[in-house]
C-alpha cells in the first residue's frame, strides 16, 4: 500500500541570548537553530536542531541534510526508515521529533503516550553559569536565586571560581562542567577543588578520545560523559570511565534513539542527565518525555534567550512543566 506523502519544509532561526554565553571553547550572543516542518496537507509537525561545530556541524550544513530528505518524505518516510537514512547528529533530531509531533497531531494523542512513556511531571531544571571570572560567576549565582546550578568551567582559575561561587550560594546544589577544559596535569587538583565546593556531578573533565586515565582514576564525585557520549553505540568504551551520560536529542539524533539511549544506560547502571543545547521551548520540549529517567535534569535553555516562542514551556523559577500540544507533541 502506498502510503500517503509528506511535505518537508526547513528554515533558519535565529534567538537572541539574555547577555552572552560562555563554555571552555568560546562565547556566543545568539542561539542558531534549524526547523522541520512536516505536512500531510491536515496536520503539521514541528522538530527544531541546534547544529554544533564541535561535532563538525554547521547550520547551512544540517539546513542542506534536512532539504536533501524531501524526495523520502514525500515517498512518506517512518521515523524507523528515518534512523537508518541519516546517522546520529542535529539533522535526524529535528526531523525525528518532527515526525513524532506529527504523529501527536493526527492520532490527537500526546507524544508520551505514543510513546508509551509516563505524563512527565514538573521538574526541577538546572541552570546554567557561564564561565567568567570568579567575582562574575559568583555574582551570577547568587542573582540567579535557583536551587540547582551549572557552573561552566574548563579555564584557568577553576578552583577559585568554585570556592568564590560556593561562598556566594552556600546552599544550592552545584553542578560543575569542564567541557573537556582539563588536563591530566590540573584534573586532581581541579575535582579537589570540586569536592571541597559539594560539588554533587563533575562533566566531561577531560577531552572526549583522551579520557582513559578516568578508569584508573579514584573520584568520590560521580563523573558524567557528555561530549564523550552520542548514541547507544557509544556506552560500552564508558562503562569504566564514567559514571553517568548526559543524553541529548542533538547528539542521539531525536527522541527515538535518545529514549533508547537512556534506557540502555540505565540498564548498564549508569546514572542519566537529560540535557539539551541553547535552544527555544520547541527543542527542549521533546526532552522533557525523559526526565522519569534522569537523577539530573539540564534544560534551561529557554530561560538563557533574551525571548521565547510564544507558545512557550511553563518555567516557575527552576521548575519546568511538560509541554502544552500547541507547542510540541
Amino acid at each position: 500500500m502506498k502510503r500517503p506523502p509528506i511535505a518537508l519544509s526547513v528554515k533558519i532561526e535565529r534567538w537572541p541570548i539574555a547577555g552572552r554565553f560562555t563554555i571552555s571553547r568560546g562565547a556566543k550572543t545568539e542561539a542558531a537553530v534549524v526547523v522541520a516542518t512536516l505536512s500531510d496537507g491536515k496536520f503539521s509537525g514541528r522538530g527544531e536542531c541546534v547544529p554544533y561545530a564541535r561535532y563538525g556541524e554547521s547550520v547551512k550544513g544540517v539546513l542542506a541534510t534536512i532539504a536533501s530528505m524531501t524526495p523520502k518524505f514525500k515517498d512518506g518516510m517512518t521515523r524507523g526508515e528515518l534512523q537508518e537514512s541519516l546517522p546520529p547528529g542535529a539533522a535526524r533530531n529535528a526531523l525525528d521529533c518532527a515526525l513524532w509531533d506529527l504523529a501527536s497531531k493526527r492520532s490527537g494523542k500526546r507524544a508520551w503516550d505514543l510513546a508509551d512513556l509516563s505524563e512527565p511531571a514538573p521538574v526541577v531544571t538546572a541552570y546554567t553559569i557561564s564561565l567568567d571570572t570568579p567575582d562574575a560567576m559568583a555574582k551570577a549565582a547568587a542573582a540567579a536565586k535557583l536551587p540547582l546550578l551549572k557552573l561552566k568551567l574548563g579555564a584557568p582559575g577553576d578552583p577559585e571560581r568554585l570556592r568564590t561561587i560556593r561562598a556566594a550560594v552556600p546552599r544550592a546544589t552545584l553542578i560543575a562542567d569542564a567541557n573537556e577544559g582539563w588536563q591530566p596535569h590540573n584534573l586532581a587538583e581541579n575535582l579537589d577543588a570540586c569536592a571541597a565546593a559539594d560539588v554533587k556531578l563533575v562533566e566531561q573533565p577531560l577531552p572526549a578520545g583522551s579520557d582513559d586515565m578516568l578508569a584508573s582514576l579514584d573520584h568520590a564525585i560521580p563523573i558524567c560523559a557528555d561530549e564523550s557520549v552520542h548514541d547507544r553505540n557509544s556506552l560500552a568504551e564508558l562503562t569504566e570511565k564514567y559514571d553517568a551520560v548526559n543524553v541529548k536529542l542533538d547528539k542521539a539524533g531525536g527522541l527515538t534513539e535518545a529514549i533508547a539511549l537512556a534506557t540502555d544506560a540505565k540498564k548498564m547502571g549508569f546514572s542519566v542527565m537529560i540535557g539539551s543545547m541553547v535552544s527555544t521551548s520547541l527543542g527542549v520540549a521533546p526532552a522533557l518525555m525523559l526526565v522519569h529517567l534522569a537523577e539530573f535534569v539540564d534544560l534551561d535553555g529557554p530561560l538563557l534567550l533574551a525571548r521565547d516562542r510564544s507558545d512557550a514551556l511553563q518555567y516557575d523559577g527552576a521548575l519546568v512543566h511538560a509541554s502544552r500540544a500547541e507547542l510540541w507533541g
